[in-house]
């Protein structure tokens, strides 16, 4: 469950630049639209997304008022985030950084079984995408 200051506008965000689709049937919203539920598919994998109490700060705007959550913001080696498993990670790659995601690490291959990148979207929530690799290496 991931929590978006607009989550109307995130669940477009991460459809186009991250190629999830929405349940379009799951979603719920209040009278003035917000959205208190939806549900979003990548390959297998379903996140849940919702505007959260009006006193919430993500990521980004809880690094603004933070000195501490700022320096953490820095490391771009810090990953408090999701991790989904895509077939093509380069291909991926292109299509975020083509809708505008804040790369923090291009893809490489760690040592882990995975070819992954690490990107950031609009609200500061940090994503890793990998591949399988092959060999396993």
């Amino acid at each position: 469950m991931l929590s978006y200051e607009d989550a109307a506008s995130a669940i477009d965000w991460l459809c186009s630049a991250f190629g999830f689709t929405e349940r379009a049937e799951a979603r719920s919203t209040d009278t003035n639209g917000v959205v208190g539920h939806a549900e979003l598919r990548l390959g297998d994998g379903v996140i849940f997304v919702a505007t959260p109490n009006a006193d919430y700060r993500g990521p980004k705007r809880h690094a603004e008022e933070c000195e501490q959550a700022a320096r953490w913001r820095d490391n771009p080696w810090v990953i408090d985030g999701v991790f989904a498993e895509v077939d093509d990670v380069d291909a991926h790659y292109a299509r975020a950084v083509e809708h505008g995601a804040t790369i923090l690490r291009e893809p490489q291959e760690p040592g882990v079984g995975f070819r992954i990148y690490t990107a950031e979207d609009p609200e500061g929530h940090r994503w890793m995408f990998g591949s399988a690799l092959a060999d396993g290496h």
